[in-house]
């Protein structure tokens, strides 16, 4: 079973602070979950493969490191986690993007799904899973488990803000996969929201209510 990664990054942390206050703009605030997303796909892709290669500096031939050919892929879940595909992409520009369409029933708070487009050969890929909020985990487990149906194995999933009780579900379905939050918040209130959090990350993302 994969641990939790919990980030402590001081720069994390400090857009975090700015992200979670209501005196910040839509526009500061898709800013914002942008950079932290870049700032998170750089740890989350710590550990993927190396490989040598021969290149000609200035100066003379060297050896150096490359990635070993692995391909990945950005799966964000609609629409909160198109905030965070930006941030990633700049960091792996070869990387294919497939979408996840998720609401939650507002009786039942159960993920419901509309949409889902993955790239072909998703079964090859290192696929990112991209949801800037974990709450019950619903959403985020529903999405994997339809992109493990397309044969993907080696999941990770990124999130800003997380819910003790949403990190625990998600853990206890998907132990295989690999889970990175910028923050571990407090708990969820009664309508299912995370305390502190932020509100609402794709309302706030594109300014609607």
């Amino acid at each position: 079973m994969s641990k939790p990664f919990i980030m402590d990054h001081p720069l994390i942390q400090h857009k975090l602070s700015v992200l979670r206050s209501t005196g910040t703009s839509s526009k500061e605030f898709r800013e914002l979950v942008s950079e932290i997303a870049m700032l998170m796909c750089y740890e989350a892709t710590r550990d993927l493969p190396l490989e040598e290669t021969e290149i000609e500096t200035p100066i003379c031939k060297t050896k150096a490191q490359v990635l070993a050919g692995r391909k990945m892929a950005i799966v964000p879940i609609l629409r909160a986690g198109l905030g965070m595909v930006d941030g990633m992409l700049a960091l792996v520009p070869n990387a294919r993007v497939g979408h996840i369409g998720m609401y939650r029933d507002p009786e039942t708070h159960m993920p419901v799904e509309y949409y889902c487009k993955l790239p072909a050969d998703i079964e090859e890929r290192d696929v990112f899973v991209l949801d800037p909020m974990l709450a019950t985990g619903g959403s985020a487990i529903d999405a994997i488990d339809q992109i493990k149906k397309y044969g993907a194995t080696n999941v990770y999933f990124l999130c800003i803000i997380a819910a003790p009780e949403g990190l625990e579900a998600l853990v206890e379905a998907h132990p295989d996969v690999k889970v990175y939050c910028a923050a571990l918040d407090d708990h969820l209130n009664d309508h299912k929201y995370i305390v502190p959090g932020l509100g609402d990350a794709g309302d706030r993302i594109f300014g609607t209510k």
